[in-house]
């Protein structure tokens, strides 16, 4: 039997899961690590905490695998997600991060970002090249950050000892022990500073953000060979690292969603949905975005994505910040106490609202408070408010393409509620279909991994896999979910630039 090592590295943590030749998982393990909250609208994680959880959950794995007299001969291969546009830099020569990882999550660059709105060119270059539109929520101006108000950085830069970029590239850097210092395309087209159409670091936005190539890893495809685990870092192995994927493509591979046209939505800390939309790219005008999907040999899939800041936060704001849950698990059966919300809409733009609005200053709401509003009514709101956004998000992508999708795939923690997942079917007007194991993205890193090092042959042998699924259908009529619909969006008008209120 022949096994791959999948790590994912997500937001709020890091599982690794042993996937066996029929995709099976054999063994997992996971583990959270500290968010760090600076200061308002300031997001952290500690880079050696995460690859230390890298460590743990991977031994965790394989001693399990050991018991079941599993050899690390049989693990053909590592594949590894990470958590997209987060940043780290470190000193190559000391192998220290000089600063905490920047969160995808994180606004403090906004400022400069607005400054850099204001040059036309510039926004519409961005776009352009990109397939992104010029937001703080990517890697550049993070990275840009850690050079400008670190102490000593710009300094070590200049001297060539510092190195910068997604966790993936730290992740597989430490693993290799130091020898390697790679990024996927998918990867790299979530930091603004990626050409999709020339596969390459862009020069002029290199510039732009004050950036050299040399500081930023090589790329390699997705599905390819990025070194081997050094034995003195890896528990005494030395295994390669086949396949590397950014999370939300990651899952869209790991969903099968191999054809144009079929897409998926992830529910984890955010919610990422991604539509398949083949070898060319198309550059959306109404604030969805494209990125590359993967790179198999020299075939590039593209993709077009649709970001929402808060998911899976709003049930973690519910429990810790309101205590009304005391875990997630009870979220569905309070919701579930009312009929319905009695009016109350609730718009989570706890760090201002992604795709398609695109407005930073945008801030939580609830509206249609009454005496008579109960918990399960926020309750029931917060849940509903997911599957508002991923409506809004889908219609955006549907008009801006000719695929009319008859289905959407699920998967990420929260589609665990059976009632967000069946209220988002009644709203979308179309199955929401979710498979047995909906740990998607680590699949999709195995399958890229497995691919390279000659577990599968080709992704037919991967498109024609039988996954048990459980499917929820519309049950709501169109009238009615148009008009929640339609309430739902004057609550987000009212949440539209408050920040810049105070």
């Amino acid at each position: 039997m022949k096994y791959i090592l999948s790590i994912d590295q997500g937001t709020t943590g890091t599982r690794a899961i042993l996937f066996d030749e029929n995709l099976d998982t054999v063994c997992m393990s996971y583990m959270e690590h500290e968010q760090i909250y600076p200061q308002a609208g300031w997001v952290e994680h500690n880079p050696e905490e995460i690859f230390n959880n890298c460590l743990k959950v991977s031994g965790n794995v394989l001693e399990e695998a050991a018991k079941l007299n599993i050899t690390s001969i049989e693990i053909r291969g590592i594949g590894l997600s990470n958590q997209g546009e987060t940043v780290v830099a470190w000193n190559r020569i000391t192998g220290k991060p000089v600063y905490n990882a920047i969160v995808w999550q994180c606004r403090r660059t906004t400022k400069e970002i607005e400054n850099l709105k204001a040059i036309p060119s510039l926004t519409e270059s961005v776009h352009r090249k990109t397939g992104l539109t010029l937001d703080a929520y990517f890697s550049a101006s993070k990275i840009k950050w850690i050079i400008d108000n670190v102490e000593g950085v710009r300094q070590a830069m200049e001297r060539g000892e510092i190195l910068a970029g997604t966790l993936d590239s730290w992740i597989i850097w430490k693993l290799t022990g130091g020898k390697s210092f790679y990024t996927d395309p998918s990867t790299a087209s979530r930091t603004m500073l990626y050409n999709i159409h020339t596969l390459d670091w862009d020069d002029e936005l290199l510039s732009t953000f004050g950036l050299t190539r040399d500081i930023l890893p090589s790329i390699l495809p997705t599905s390819g060979y990025f070194g081997n685990t050094d034995p003195f870092v890896f528990f005494g192995l030395n295994i390669p690292i086949t396949g590397s994927v950014v999370d939300q493509q990651g899952a869209l591979f790991g969903q099968s969603c191999i054809s144009e046209g079929m897409m998926k939505c992830t529910y984890g800390t955010g919610c990422f949905l991604l539509m398949n939309i083949g070898e060319k790219p198309l550059i959306n005008e109404q604030g969805i975005l494209t990125s590359v999907g993967w790179q198999i040999k020299d075939k590039v899939c593209y993709v077009l994505e649709g970001g929402i800041y808060v998911a899976g936060t709003v049930l973690q704001w519910l429990r810790d910040n309101l205590e009304l849950i005391s875990d997630y698990s009870e979220a569905d059966s309070l919701a579930e106490g009312v009929p319905d919300t009695d009016g109350v809409c609730f718009v989570p733009a706890f760090s201002g609202l992604a795709a398609p609005i695109w407005d930073s200053s945008a801030r939580g709401t609830i509206v249609g408070i009454t005496a008579k509003t109960s918990k399960e009514h926020i309750i029931r709101a917060a849940l509903e408010s997911i599957a508002y956004q991923v409506k809004m998000v889908l219609d955006v992508m549907v008009d801006s393409c000719e695929y009319k999708p008859g289905i959407l795939k699920v998967d990420g923690g929260i589609s665990r509620s059976n009632f967000l997942m069946q209220f988002q079917a009644d709203i979308l007007g179309i199955p929401v279909e979710k498979p047995s194991n909906i740990e998607a993205t680590a699949m999709g890193a195995a399958l890229f991994a497995g691919l390279s090092a000659g577990v599968w042959d080709d992704t037919d042998q991967i498109q024609s896999r039988h996954l048990s699924k459980h499917c929820f259908y519309p049950q709501m009529d169109s009238e009615k979910s148009d008009k929640l619909l339609s309430n739902w969006k004057r609550a987000v008008n009212r949440s539209l630039n408050w920040a810049n209120f105070y």
